[in-house]
């Protein structure tokens, strides 16, 4: 079974389609008989329903996925049953599953119903036709990677007594997306220093993104988030507040954090805490969607999905 715990939901969509093949003289038949035509396809449609939400119970592997909406409809033809499903969810796993095991209980009701008048019925081609949803769908592509500064805030770690463990988190997980990593630097707990090297990477270096982790909690040395407070041109909360509500479903200890993000020219900071585990939930909860401010801050705006060019003007 595939751990989805890092995951986030997103709105799920799944369509799928199947077909049953039986003699055209039945087709007919049922077709021109309205009150009994009504009850088959309601009993197909209650059973694809009912099949759809216990679907996890007997595909071994699947997860118990929340379903907020199930439509099943049929379409006739000369020699032929077409059966849709169309399933809704807001979760974090796919439902194309659900929609398939919809289709393939209608399916199978309107054989058993048939069957006995036409002893070659056939059922196929149970399949997805439509989906959308899921972390891909928010991936923006770049021609180059994102110029990227991983800042460790530790006096311990800057002393060599401590070591560094959330930063080699982040860069591994960033290893996997759009950055390169060109900075990889540990500092003291001192607000005047955070300061001046955030600003510098932002108006002398042009980064993309800094990443700092640690100095975000109550501890008197804490001075993180009071740091980055003042260099930031422009707040972005909605980035913390993911975080937070990210981790507080794994730990309440994460409603301690005091992270800020936000903008400097065209550079995005963000805190993270100072943990590898904190760090590394936060950064499930930053991805893919973080992606998206680059082509915004570059003027892209909301545009389709397309292979993002830095302007030349900011180089």
């Amino acid at each position: 079974m595939i751990d989805i715990s890092s995951k986030f939901n997103t709105l799920r969509f799944a369509q799928a389609q199947g077909i049953l093949k039986t003699d055209s003289t039945i087709i007919q038949s049922i077709s021109e008989m309205k009150e009994s035509l009504d009850n088959i396809f309601e009993i197909a449609r209650a059973a694809a329903i009912n099949a759809a939400k216990r679907s996890a119970e007997w595909i071994i592997l699947g997860h118990a996925n929340p379903i907020d909406w199930i439509a099943v409809n049929f379409e006739l033809k000369t020699n032929t049953i077409i059966v849709n499903a169309e399933v809704k969810a807001v979760w974090k796993n796919g439902i194309e599953l659900e929609a398939m095991t919809a289709v393939s209980a209608a399916l199978l009701n309107l054989f058993q119903i048939i069957s006995p008048l036409d002893q070659n019925v056939t059922i196929s081609d149970v399949k997805i036709i439509k989906r959308k949803g899921g972390q891909e769908q928010f991936n923006d592509e770049f021609e180059k990677p994102l110029k990227t500064a991983i800042l460790v805030i530790s006096d311990s770690t800057f002393e060599g007594r401590r070591t560094d463990k959330s930063g080699k988190v982040i860069q591994e997980m960033l290893d996997d997306k759009s950055f390169q990593v060109a900075v990889y630097e540990v500092l003291p707990d001192n607000k005047m220093q955070i300061s001046d090297r955030l600003k510098s990477l932002a108006d002398d270096e042009d980064f993309d993104l800094v990443l700092t982790t640690g100095g975000t909690g109550f501890g008197p040395k804490d001075v993180t988030p009071e740091a980055t407070l003042d260099i930031l041109e422009k707040q972005s909360p909605g980035i913390t507040e993911s975080m937070r509500r990210f981790g507080k479903d794994r730990t309440p200890y994460a409603m301690l954090s005091r992270e800020v993000a936000g903008i400097r020219g065209t550079t995005v900071i963000i805190n993270l805490p100072g943990s590898s585990k904190g760090a590394a939930e936060c950064m499930d909860a930053l991805f893919p969607g973080l992606l998206h401010a680059f082509p915004m801050l570059w003027g892209g705006g909301h545009d389709e999905k397309k292979r993002w060019i830095k302007p030349k003007s900011n180089e």
